[in-house]
């Protein structure tokens, strides 16, 4: 979902400014494309992602995207970008397997947008951040039942996470970026 000059979409969910599209931009992100269609070509069958390290997060839930991830490119892309090493794989639930649909880049929390848009132009691309999350008091991350709790949950500042008797987070990890490289538009590729 692109939001063009909006920082916040909800309550949970942060967004970079869209910067004016242009053509060294516009190449640049096509050439991170198809290195990632490269790189993600042995990812369609998602057993080759299993013994490469990326684990599904989560695979009692049933999302949109399952998450396949990879702690050590986690951890390599808080220093370095390499369009070729995405963080996590994403994949749709397929019969008793999954089909691969894209990848997800992540950085820093701490980066400014300038250096985002270092590694993925923000005139094609918006990064976005899980902001202002109440969570249970024992910092536990698993799904929430209470509706007001968790990435989902109403609550969105600090003092209503204080009076609801939760554990309130500004920001929950770092940037993120999803890619969809076999899809056929630049807005279908760099959508969320």
């Amino acid at each position: 979902m692109m939001v063009p000059h909006q920082q916040h979409l909800g309550p949970h969910m942060k967004w970079t400014v869209l910067r004016t599209a242009n053509a060294d931009d516009a190449g640049r992100a096509d050439q991170i494309v198809q290195t990632l269609r490269q790189a993600l070509a042995k990812y369609k069958d998602y057993r080759v992602a299993l013994n490469d390290e990326y684990a599904p997060l989560h695979p009692e839930r049933t999302p949109k995207h399952y998450h396949f991830a990879n702690k050590q490119r986690r951890f390599l892309a808080k220093v370095r970008f390499d369009p070729a090493e995405p963080t996590a794989l994403l994949y749709r639930k397929a019969g008793d397997g999954y089909e691969l649909e894209g990848a997800m880049y992540t950085a820093p929390r701490g980066m400014s947008e300038d250096q985002l848009n270092e590694r993925i132009p923000l005139s094609v691309a918006q990064w976005h951040a899980h902001v202002n999350i109440c969570f249970q008091p024992d910092g536990s991350r698993r799904r929430m039942t209470r509706k007001q709790l968790g990435f989902k949950g109403t609550i969105g500042t600090e003092s209503e996470c204080q009076q609801a008797g939760g554990r309130f987070v500004p920001q929950a990890g770092g940037w993120m970026i999803h890619v969809y490289p076999f899809e056929d538009t630049p807005v279908k590729i760099w959508t969320h």
